[in-house]
């Protein structure tokens, strides 16, 4: 349940303590200087960046002068903030917040250009594509990255698994990552997908030109009411990731996905237009 996410517990402890920051009429400088402690700590305390320590959450606490109560459940959230989910041993990744909400999510919506989401890729497309990334990569490296991603895709195997609604360019469809076969393969488990009722999908034709989405990536989480966890869009960069969260951005976001969604295909048309592009790889 997201209610008992580590990943949850973090990101919410995060923003009841920059709220207590605000209440106090204190900037992030002042908490550091305060705590003999850096700004950047603080802030990525705040923002969920940084797993807390049970002495940071105790320190804090003391310096916004919070009764016993708030301070017994600011430690509660703490502990569970430092529970371990099984991604966390793959600290390399740098993706710790990313893989959290993902599990916990009630609703996933995600658009991409240059290549299908992990939730969709089968073993073939997922090393294609990691190897042309990262080219140099260790091997052993390269399994366990694999892995992970497979491993990932269980999130939607279950029976309370997320609404899991997918936008690509239609280029997606006609990069051949890994040759003819591994295209066939992977167009055929995206049929599958949708077939079973995991996801549905949605082309962005190419006779649509220009569209509304300004970022070749992103996904929007969303989270039951009572998660205490507001949407996040998640925006994937060559050399760092953005978590946004602020209201401004978030319906920012929303907008682009009404207007790629209008001017997408059908869910109907998409499962015709990716049946005929698998076809010219198998033919």
């Amino acid at each position: 349940m997201a209610a008992t996410s580590p990943t949850v517990r973090q990101r919410e402890l995060g923003k009841r303590l920059r709220d207590l920051r605000n209440q106090h009429g204190l900037t992030v400088e002042d908490v550091a200087e305060k705590l003999l402690c850096s700004a950047t700590k603080i802030s990525r305390l705040e923002t969920g960046a940084r797993r807390p320590s049970l002495r940071d959450v105790r320190d804090l606490c003391e310096l916004y002068d919070v009764d016993a109560s708030t301070l017994a459940q600011f430690m509660d959230l703490a502990r569970g903030a430092r529970e371990q989910g099984w991604w966390t041993q793959y600290e390399d990744l740098k993706l710790d917040p990313y893989l959290g909400l993902e599990q916990v999510a009630i609703a996933i919506t995600s658009y991409t250009m240059y290549y299908l989401p992990a939730l969709l890729q089968t073993e073939e497309y997922t090393k294609a594509i990691i190897k042309a990334i990262a080219p140099k990569m260790d091997p052993d490296i390269l399994l366990q990255r694999v892995e992970v991603r497979m491993r990932r895709q269980q999130v939607l195997e279950e029976d309370n698994r997320p609404r899991y609604r997918v936008l690509l360019d239609e280029a997606v469809l006609h990069r051949s990552v890994g040759g003819p076969k591994v295209m066939a393969a992977q167009l055929d488990k995206i049929l599958e997908t949708e077939r079973h009722g995991k996801a549905t999908i949605q082309i962005v034709p190419f006779a649509v030109g220009a569209h509304a989405a300004q970022d070749s990536n992103f996904i929007l989480f969303e989270f039951e009411e009572n998660a205490n966890q507001s949407p996040v869009v998640f925006v994937e960069g060559l050399t760092g990731n953005q978590y946004l969260e602020k209201q401004a951005d978030i319906a920012r976001y929303r907008e682009a996905i009404d207007y790629l969604r209008d001017t997408a295909l059908s869910p109907r048309d998409s499962v015709m237009r990716v049946t005929y592009i698998k076809k010219i790889y198998t033919s």
